[in-house]
């Protein structure tokens, strides 16, 4: 990584690594009503340790990292606020693997991967996110944490260019779901960088092996999984993007 990128990257980690510290300051009940929710839902029971979180792993990353993805999750869930990390649970096992069953792409998934979300705020499921706001009156800082993170995403891209960004998860960044700010800050802040544009893609969820199946169903031939997985990501930008 180059010194101008690193310092740059460093910036911008502090960054969000203090804005997570003050949205958790700003919103002391925020612990209750996920609490609540955890307790309401008839899932498992657990307690909520991190209501909002940052990704610890990126208080590890060095000048010489030798970062080959940013991947873009939806928000933290329950393994995550209990680890202090990102893609810690189910979805990131089957993430870590299908990288290990891919050595084509040259990708270690817990060494060459950043790993940020749409939202640093947990819920049990992402669907509740859409609950959490209502019943806590927080759907203003929702969308303020869905446009910080997208300039986040923007600036980490900015620095560490070229490179592909993966946004994990396309069907609630349409107009009305849960991501829609999220969607409206990217191309906002992307139209100031059309290089950058063609260096986005989107895909199906890892949960439940979205992401593995669509791949396989949507396989042409004797393709390569990386020129698959270009021209798939690709199509879903432009579905949700516009291009």
């Amino acid at each position: 990584m180059k010194t101008k990128a690193w310092q740059a990257l460093r910036v911008a980690v502090k960054e969000y690594r203090d804005y997570v510290a003050d949205l958790d300051r700003r919103l002391p009940a925020l612990k209750g009503l996920t609490q609540a929710l955890v307790d309401g839902r008839g899932g498992p029971a657990y307690t909520v340790e991190h209501p909002v979180l940052y990704n610890g792993a990126l208080d590890e990353l060095e000048g010489g990292s030798g970062i080959r993805l940013i991947l873009v999750g939806d928000n933290p869930g329950r393994r995550e606020q209990e680890q202090g990390r990102y893609l810690v649970g189910p979805s990131g096992k089957i993430a870590e693997s299908f990288f290990r069953k891919h050595p084509e792409l040259g990708i270690d998934f817990r060494l060459d991967v950043i790993i940020l979300n749409k939202t640093p705020v947990h819920t049990p499921r992402t669907a509740e996110l859409r609950e959490l706001g209502r019943s806590g009156g927080l759907e203003q800082v929702l969308a303020e944490s869905q446009r910080f993170m997208a300039n986040i995403i923007h600036r980490f891209h900015t620095a560490l260019a070229p490179l592909p960004v993966w946004i994990i998860g396309y069907s609630e960044m349409k107009k009305g779901g849960i991501f829609e700010v999220f969607t409206e800050s990217l191309k906002s802040l992307y139209a100031k960088s059309p290089a950058r544009k063609k260096e986005l893609f989107l895909f199906r969820h890892f949960s439940m092996n979205q992401f593995t199946i669509d791949l396989k169903r949507q396989a042409k031939g004797k393709e390569g999984t990386a020129a698959a997985l270009d021209r798939i990501g690709a199509a879903y930008r432009n579905r949700v993007f516009g291009w």
